[in-house]
């Protein structure tokens, strides 16, 4: 899965509006478009986070021209926690299985913690069996 969205903006009388078709709890807003550009990636990820609070499916990102990528750790923590909620696999099954504690699994899903990049790819690879695959694009 591609972790980058397709994002709109639109002026609506004096203010730029940010919609994601694909996460519609993603909305941010502001007074020009460099702002709300600057704004789109963090409504987009804040909306992403209640996803996984609420323990609901990530959505499939569609195809568009304007995308907001996520960075490879944010994706990286999407797709673990999207793994486990299709093995459904729990905080503490995966810890047993990977010999941590149920609040280090927490932190490796929480898009706002820090965790190493290596120990999410490890789970992926040898508990659920998948390939995180990172690529590089010139910036447009």
């Amino acid at each position: 899965m591609q972790f980058s969205y397709p994002v709109k903006i639109r002026k609506d009388g004096n203010e730029y509006i940010v919609t994601f078709p694909d996460v519609p709890e993603a909305l941010t807003g502001a007074s020009t478009r460099k702002e709300a550009e600057a704004l789109a990636k963090d409504a987009l990820v804040a909306a992403l986070r209640g996803y996984v609070e609420d323990r609901k499916i990530i959505p499939q990102p569609s195809a568009g021209k304007d995308l907001v990528h996520l960075t490879p750790l944010e994706a990286a923590k999407l797709g673990l926690y999207m793994a486990m909620r299709e093995k459904n696999v729990s905080n503490v099954a995966l810890g047993k299985r990977l010999d941590i504690a149920e609040g280090a699994v927490r932190r490796m899903v929480d898009l706002d913690h820090a965790t190493k990049i290596e120990t999410i790819y490890d789970a992926l690879k040898n508990v659920f069996h998948y390939q995180l695959i990172t690529n590089m694009e010139r910036a447009a």
